[in-house]
Order: C-alpha cells, then sequence, then structure tokens
C-alpha cells in the first residue's frame, strides 16, 4: 500500500498519506497494516532529500530522477527502513523491498535494488568519525 501510495503521488501530485486515505475504504484492503503505512509514506515524505541523496550516492550511474518509478519508490522505502525504522532489522527491509521489486518492478529491478541498498546500508551502518 505504501509503495502504491508513493507511486501514485508521483502522476497525481497528491499527497501520498491522502491516497492511503482514498483506499483504505477499498474492499481488498482489509486486513492491511493502515498505520504502518501510513508512518512508511509519511517518514519516507518527511527524509526525502536525504533517503534520495543516499540512493544518488549508491547509484554511481543513475541519479536518481532517471530511475524507474517503480524502483525509485521500492528504494525510498527501503533506504527509509534501513535508516530511520531501528525496529525493522536490515535484512528484512532489504528483502522486503527485494520482493516489492521482483512484483511490480522491471526484470533487472530486484538485483538494481539490492545493490542499492547494500551500498546504503554499509553506508549508513559506518561508524561516525570522532571530531
Amino acid at each position: 500500500m505504501a509503495l502504491q501510495a508513493l507511486y501514485q503521488s508521483e502522476f497525481r501530485g497528491a499527497s501520498p498519506s491522502d491516497l492511503l486515505a482514498e483506499r483504505k475504504a477499498e474492499p481488498y484492503s482489509e486486513g492491511a497494516d493502515w498505520t504502518y503505512a501510513l508512518d512508511l509514506v509519511e517518514g519516507v515524505r518527511r527524509h526525502q532529500e536525504e533517503i534520495d541523496r543516499l540512493i544518488g550516492a549508491a547509484s554511481t550511474k543513475w541519479r536518481i530522477e532517471r530511475l524507474h518509478t517503480v524502483d525509485r519508490n521500492v528504494l525510498r522505502l527501503g533506504v527509509y527502513e534501513l535508516r530511520y525504522a531501528p525496529d525493522v532489522p536490515p535484512k528484512v527491509a532489504i528483502n522486503e523491498a527485494i520482493e516489492l521489486a521482483k512484483k511490480y518492478g522491471a526484470e533487472e529491478s530486484a538485483r538494481f535494488v539490492n545493490g542499492i541498498l547494500d551500498r546504503v546500508l554499509s553506508e549508513v551502518t559506518q561508524p561516525c568519525a570522532s571530531s
């Protein structure tokens, strides 16, 4: 649900939180964790500048604007969980992103997402240099 809301927001210019609220009434949405989906989209939007910077640094051959919309938003969700969701183990965040990329992305999306998130994980888990 979070991926769909982020994806749609790029095309419709609407808030992903508002798009989630619209989808909540749909019959197939029963059992969805709306609270977590909302936390994800709001977190991605709140930290999008840093998230995009991390993706851009890890993706040496592609600017973030040039990434496929699905891949870009799968990566944003994955990086958000890696960087800002300490309760989500890194392996789980990466595996979930890979599964989303397999399901909704292009043929090579899963490998691409895995590579970028592995690089981002290395970046966010490096100890900070002392002053």
